[in-house]
């Protein structure tokens, strides 16, 4: 009886081999799948670092939203005047002051070919087509603005001054959607007219406002408006 118990007690404590081959078998799949696991998570952040960084190198730089030109006459004093350059929105917005201290917005629209003009003492902003000289103006402040010149010598004995007259079409005025999305922030709730070139107004017409302003290419124009008969 008791040597019966004695085998029946070595039987549960000696593994059969079957279960002793299932032991075996599951230590390596354990690794196995562990190595797998640790694989797949090093490949998965390397291919994550790798996109990211051609996504960066692939990337445009932005482009510089806002730089500031500052004028200088040659003796060094500051004049009253500077331009403010925005790529991100293609336009250049001068500010002029006046010897009375009142300030004139010249904003030059590149992406919908206007200039427009804001008096800070009329409660009305007059608005033009662009032409070449616009353009080239424009072109100008941008490579400045790419070069860092944030003093301009402006003027000296090779600037060129002339006049310009701006007739104001009376009636005409000009929805701020229709100008685009600059010329409608610099003009918001106040009334838009068209003007043009002329010659000069007629004698009876009297200029009532004119405008001061200097460009980079060495080139200052006084701008005069007058209103246009009806």
């Amino acid at each position: 009886m008791a040597s019966r118990m004695d085998e029946q007690m070595a039987a549960h404590a000696t593994p059969s081999p079957e279960r002793a081959l299932a032991a075996e078998s599951k230590s390596p799949s354990r690794i196995f799948w562990g190595v797998l696991s640790v694989i797949l998570t090093c490949g998965i952040i390397c291919i994550t670092v790798v996109a990211t960084l051609g996504f960066t190198q692939a990337s445009p730089k932005p482009l510089l939203q806002v730089v500031r030109l500052n004028f200088h006459n040659h003796p060094g004093s500051r004049m009253n005047q500077l331009a403010f350059v925005n790529k991100s929105k293609n336009t250049v917005t001068y500010y002029v002051t006046s010897p009375s201290n009142q300030t004139t917005s010249v904003l030059f629209d590149n992406k919908n070919g206007y200039v427009c003009y804001k008096p800070l003492e009329q409660n009305s902003c007059y608005l033009r087509m662009m032409d070449a000289r616009d353009r080239d103006t424009v072109q100008m402040s941008f490579n400045l603005s790419e070069h860092r010149v944030d003093q301009l010598p402006l003027p000296n004995n090779k600037t060129q001054y002339y006049r310009e007259f701006l007739g104001i079409v009376p009636g005409r005025q000009v929805q701020p959607e229709e100008a685009g999305e600059a010329v409608g922030s610099m003009c918001e709730q106040v009334p838009i007219y068209w003007v043009k070139k002329k010659d000069g107004p007629l004698k009876q017409r009297l200029i009532y406002l004119c405008i001061d302003i200097c460009f980079p290419s060495n080139i200052c124009v006084s701008i005069c408006f007058y209103y246009l008969p009806e």
